[in-house]
């Protein structure tokens, strides 16, 4: 079978893309900076290889065995201060890269971007691929990076078949930084949890992986898939997880004007020159409803979202394994 290229390897999507691939008896090409920090399945059809995805030349020699390539690494972290360093990562590597799969005459391209390419919506009207992003997300650097950079990949539609898959909120297995687990250990046993009012669509990292093999399968030439699992406040999302623990902690509501007033305060440090994750535009995503459907990947791709709990117990498990948590 033709070897995949998947970008990012020790992260925590593509790691688990990369265990759902070999599955699948996939031959597999992982790349990352230091192949020394996967900490996902080996296989002897995996192979691990250094690189940065910035790196022309590099990029060009690792993709010489490949068919086909899943493009995972990003720039994610929300304390960076200016969009051009999101951008040169995001936007302008991932358009290099696509170019450098037609001249290498690679079959297909699968891009992960994110939901909040797109616009969210209530639980009656979760947001779609058909909605455009919206605040606060048109103004996170993040988003507008994974929306101007899947715009640079449909371009390419005629000259490479590409297939671009939006995940929600992932939880999950292989969470090594870790980055959407903090949001497990934020609740993991303790006695008092502070929720933020809002929610958010939250989304096994398995499914989420299988939605990307499936879109690298099955994806239609030019279109944009949503991984999207359960529509949840975030309130729900801590009980579900205390229930999964069988503890019975007290969740307290943030208000979002205490929210928003800290929001403001990041701002000023930013503004200073100091990197921080705390903003306004962050603080009001805690606070709104970000709710997505996964309809057209249902319908289109074949796929099925179970409840948020198996990924919670996957990732509690995993963080066990590694000694993140108390066995």
């Amino acid at each position: 079978m033709s070897k995949v290229l998947v970008t990012g390897a020790n992260g925590l999507l593509a790691t688990n893309v990369i265990a759902a691939l070999l599955e699948k008896d996939y031959e597999v090409k992982g790349l990352l900076r230091d192949p020394a920090k996967y900490q996902g399945p080996k296989n002897q059809k995996l192979e691990l290889v250094d690189g940065d995805i910035t790196n022309h030349k590099r990029m060009e020699e690792v993709l010489n065995d490949c068919k086909f390539v899943i493009h995972v690494a990003a720039l994610t972290s929300q304390s960076i201060l200016k969009y051009a360093t999101y951008e040169a990562v995001n936007v302008e590597a991932t358009e290099s890269l696509v170019q450098l799969a037609i001249k290498k005459g690679v079959d297909k391209f699968v891009f992960v971007s994110s939901a909040n390419a797109f616009g969210y919506g209530t639980r009656e009207q979760p947001g779609t691929e058909e909605k455009p992003i919206k605040p606060p997300f048109s103004k996170s650097y993040y988003a507008i990076s994974k929306a101007e950079a899947q715009k640079k990949v449909f371009k390419y539609q005629d000259q490479i078949a590409v297939s671009v898959v939006n995940p929600t909120f992932m939880i999950g297995p292989y969470d090594g930084k870790p980055g959407s687990g903090q949001i497990i250990l934020m609740g993991h046993k303790k006695r008092v949890i502070f929720s933020p009012p809002g929610g958010k669509n939250f989304v096994n990292a398995t499914d989420a992986a299988k939605g990307v093999v499936a879109a690298l399968e099955k994806g239609k030439n030019g279109q944009a898939y949503l991984l999207a699992g359960e529509n949840l406040s975030f309130r729900t999302f801590f009980q579900k997880l205390s229930g999964a623990e069988v503890n019975h902690p007290l969740i307290l509501t943030i208000p979002a004007f205490i929210l928003n007033t800290a929001g403001y305060f990041g701002n000023l440090l930013r503004l200073a020159g100091i990197k921080t994750q705390l903003s306004s535009i962050n603080t009001k995503m805690l606070c709104i409803n970000n709710f997505y459907s996964s309809a057209k990947a249902q319908k289109e791709l074949g796929l099925e979202f179970e409840n948020i709990e198996k990924g919670m117990n996957e990732c509690i498990e995993w963080f066990r394994g590694v000694g993140m948590i108390d066995k």
